[in-house]
């Protein structure tokens, strides 16, 4: 199931039981599948069109009168255009908008360097007051929705928008919005992911175990309030740490995760993910390719690292 789905039909259970729930789309509604919303709830789904610091606004403005608004296009346009109207209409006006940005990192693919939220994280993360969500399969989200809608505050999902392989089962999986996810004990070193790079990360533990690295792997859901404790427990045990995000490298899980080792643990900390440039058209596998955002890129930095520290 295509996460975009998973998190439209939670929103329209949702929509059903409380009639304060709102959904803004700003011209995207179809890519972002709220598009059905209108049929059923017509009040209660909007569009504005291509203004998305009017969306914000909106949002902000209902929520003063009591809705619980949800505002929805691709990551870059609803953190980096609007991010004066996140930051006082929302957050320092104390507004309870959910921010759903869809399509995040080099996840735009083919829509090209326009459309891709490399700095989303960073730009949001630095404002006071929000949480910043971003789950790793359909599992994870299904059971974060309740606290989502529930929440009182204005957060932001960066939001995957198609079908994401399962590294959750539904079966036995307790969702914690603030605990991280430990998938794999290990010694040699601590390896930190976030939304789609958990995946990426799950895969290379065959790899690295041929090479004989031991590793611990960390899913981080939630960037804002990170759980810096998990973190710092498992550097304190590994001595070695690698952060792999779908971000800019600058202000997003690497920048977060060396806060914390600066305050709990210092400990050598290396990057997977966007370096210092923009985005590129591509498919998915490509821009994997050339940002060395792969499994086998996650090995060949673990053991770069493991050398450089012995």
């Amino acid at each position: 199931m295509e996460m975009r789905e998973v998190f439209v039909e939670k929103l329209a259970e949702a929509m059903e039981r409380d009639d304060k729930i709102v959904v803004i789309d700003a011209d995207l509604a179809k890519s972002t599948k709220t598009w059905g919303l209108r049929k059923t709830f017509p009040d209660r789904a909007l569009d504005v069109g291509i203004a998305e610091q009017n969306m914000a606004s909106i949002a902000a403005g209902l929520s003063a009168y009591g809705f619980n608004p949800f505002i929805t296009s691709f990551a870059p346009f609803v953190t980096r255009r609007i991010l004066d109207q996140v930051a006082i209409s929302c957050l320092y006006s104390k507004q309870n908008v959910k921010i759903v940005g869809t399509d995040p990192g080099i996840c735009a693919e083919i829509n090209g360097g326009t459309h891709m939220g490399m700095e989303d994280i960073g730009s949001l993360r630095s404002l006071p007051d929000i949480l910043i969500y971003e789950p790793v399969d359909e599992v994870q989200l299904m059971q974060a929705m309740p606290f989502i809608i529930d929440y009182k505050g204005s957060m932001y999902i960066r939001l995957f928008r198609k079908v994401i392989d399962k590294v959750f089962d539904e079966n036995s999986y307790k969702f914690d919005m603030y605990k991280a996810d430990v998938l794999k004990e290990g010694k040699d070193i601590t390896i930190v992911s976030s939304g789609i790079m958990v995946h990426e990360t799950v895969k290379a533990l065959p790899l690295l175990k041929e090479a004989g690295i031991d590793a611990e792997v960390i899913s981080v859901h939630t960037i804002k309030p990170i759980d810096g404790d998990t973190i710092a427990k498992s550097a304190k045990k590994t001595g070695l740490v690698l952060t792999c995000e779908n971000h800019q490298i600058i202000g997003g899980l690497h920048s977060a995760v060396c806060e914390v080792l600066a305050d709990k643990c210092p400990t050598k900390a290396g990057a997977i993910g966007v370096p210092d440039v923009f985005g590129e058209v591509g498919k998915l596998p490509y821009l994997k390719e050339i940002y060395k955002m792969r499994d086998v890129d996650i090995v060949e930095k673990c053991k770069q690292l493991i050398k450089e520290n012995k």
